[in-house]
């Protein structure tokens, strides 16, 4: 499979080592030599009609989910059946049509992959959203995907907005709904893969929240991508003369809300593999979840690896099963790399990269021999171009130069919804997806991220977008200014860090800070270091200078602040 895309592209003017084409500055995917794989675009078809229709007859033998809390397994002829019976409830009894936006607010249990499925198999919109939000923040997701009803776990559902329809997951109304298609599937529905499957809330590149309408086209792109890679994988062990990786049992200790965990649901289903959801991430059960289920993958973000490197407890359990961590959500640098290597060598490191708005993927590493390129994030995904562009001369680079990372290609959203301005900021009329993100190709076509340009904090994996932050500290009656950076952390990337200048006469404390933030938004949103300043560093024009800002947050080092 490689040699074909590597004469393809040698044929076609471009570099089969980098993918990089000369004559247009461009960067291609080396993973396939043609968009074959992809159905036509014309076909009508949801992503959840894709990804059952590459299920094998009869139907695989293994859990498509399991529970890992409570070991309740859903095999999958029961996992489709309860798809099919929810999809004529939602037709038939709540009257959803093709285009309804259905707003899904609820941790990781198992009616919510059903819930996905059966929203996107009849057209309807699925818009899955963080179940540790604030009122103020689903109004404003309210107001930007505008849905038409919720489904919301009994612990959230008040904090939705009044005048939104909702239906509580669990209660007897929603079980009504479930079972009432049992009898009488809707009707086929003619979706077009070019409409909205999903919205997905995404700090975008700049800014508060956006909300990011992905199709079905892009869903199918990215499980066509998974599956030539499975195919890769397999090829390769045969040649090498071993056995091919068994289906995976993929450990899903993240939220299905982001980007991440509602693709790895996907993933999974389309590859007639087993997902164990986790309701909520905690270290100790994720060890004693892997060893229970036998699991042999487990996407994660890089704080993950560092725990396991420094905890006990990993090296007590049998980890045995685990053959691939997939690394995501923010970069893994090669000291944590090799580290983890020592700790755990047969468990191979595969890593990848991805936005909200490339559909969760850009790039990744495929294979063992690809694994070992650490601190890159791999090579450019099935059906993708990408260019680096200098920042400031607009200009395409070639390999070893760095710049910021556009994209083009089938994974690329639709644009942010009710936000034109924003969309055509991000995706140019060709296509090209501005990620904001600083990067460079090597010589042999793997990417490596080296900042952010767009300055959003990762904190354990999460988006944080100082702007949201700073909008509110500077709503405080006694702060005067505020900036927000990403102070590195070990564990958890970055720790949100906010400097602060006090109104004169303020004794505003760095605890009372914290709390004002704390009240205003999700968890992982919260600021976690203050420094109180004189001013907040800004160039000419009014910017806030945030690498000047961490340069002196890290020379404060050990200092208590």
């Amino acid at each position: 499979m490689a040699n074909t895309a590597a004469a393809a592209a040698t044929a076609e003017g471009i570099d089969p080592r980098s993918g990089y084409c000369a004559a247009t500055r461009t960067f291609h995917s080396l993973r396939s030599a043609s968009t074959g794989a992809l159905p036509p675009e014309s076909l009508p078809v949801t992503a959840a009609a894709y990804a059952f229709s590459l299920l094998a007859s009869p139907l695989p033998d293994r859990p498509a989910l399991v529970d890992a809390a409570t070991s309740i397994a859903v095999s999958y002829p029961s996992f489709l059946a309860a798809v099919r019976s929810l999809a004529g409830g939602l037709w038939s009894s709540l009257g959803l049509r093709p285009g309804d936006v259905a707003l899904v607010v609820a941790p990781s249990r198992l009616d919510v992959p059903v819930l996905h499925f059966a929203l996107m198999s009849i057209g309807a919109v699925v818009s899955p959203a963080n179940p540790a939000s604030t009122p103020e923040e689903y109004a404003h997701q309210v107001a930007l995907s505008r849905p038409v009803v919720a489904f919301a776990a009994p612990e959230v559902a008040a904090k939705l907005p009044g005048h939104l329809r909702c239906v509580v997951l669990g209660s007897d109304a929603y079980t009504r709904l479930a079972s009432a298609g049992a009898g009488s599937a809707p009707p086929p529905v003619a979706v077009k893969q070019s409409d909205t499957a999903a919205v997905l809330y995404s700090s975008g590149t700049t800014g508060r929240v956006k909300a990011v309408a992905i199709t079905h086209r892009n869903l199918i792109a990215l499980i066509c991508a998974h599956a030539e890679n499975r195919e890769r994988v397999a090829a390769e062990a045969t040649e090498a003369g071993e056995e091919p990786p068994p289906p995976a049992v993929t450990l899903l200790p993240l939220p299905l809300f982001h980007v991440f965990g509602f693709m790895m649901v996907l993933r999974s289903v389309s590859m007639g593999e087993t997902a164990v959801l986790m309701e909520r991430f905690d270290f100790g059960a994720a060890l004693r979840a892997i060893e229970r289920y036998r699991a042999t993958l487990l996407p994660a973000a890089p704080p993950v690896l560092v725990a396991m490197i420094k905890s006990e407890e990993a090296r007590r359990r049998d980890l045995s099963s685990l053959l691939v961590i997939g690394v995501g959500g923010a970069p893994l640098g090669r000291e944590v790399a090799e580290r983890f290597v020592a700790v755990f060598p047969n468990v191979q490191i595969v890593q990848g990269y991805g936005l909200t708005e490339s559909s969760g993927s850009v790039a990744s590493t495929v294979g063992p021999e690809e694994s070992k390129a650490y601190g890159s994030v791999g090579k450019l995904a099935s059906h993708l171009q990408a260019k680096i562009v200098d920042p400031s001369t607009g200009e395409a680079l070639g390999p070893g130069q760095r710049g910021e990372l556009w994209v083009r290609g089938p994974l690329v959203m639709k644009g942010y919804v009710g936000d034109d301005k924003a969309t055509a900021e991000t995706v140019d009329s060709e296509g090209w997806l501005k990620t904001g993100d600083l990067c460079y190709f090597n010589e042999d076509g793997f990417l490596y991220i080296v900042d952010r340009l767009k300055e959003l904090i990762k904190y354990k994996g999460y988006q944080v977008p100082p702007a949201e932050l700073e909008h509110i500290l500077q709503s405080h009656p006694e702060i005067a200014d505020a900036a927000v950076i990403g102070y590195p952390d070990e564990d958890a990337g970055q720790l949100p860090m906010a400097f602060i200048v006090r109104q004169p006469g303020s004794n505003l404390t760095g605890q009372q800070v914290m709390d004002y933030v704390a009240k205003h938004v999700a968890p992982y949103k919260k600021v976690r270091r203050v420094a109180f300043v004189n001013a907040i560093t800004k160039s000419p024009a009014g910017k806030i200078l945030r690498r000047e800002l961490v340069q002196q947050a890290m020379s404060m080092g050990a200092s208590k602040l």
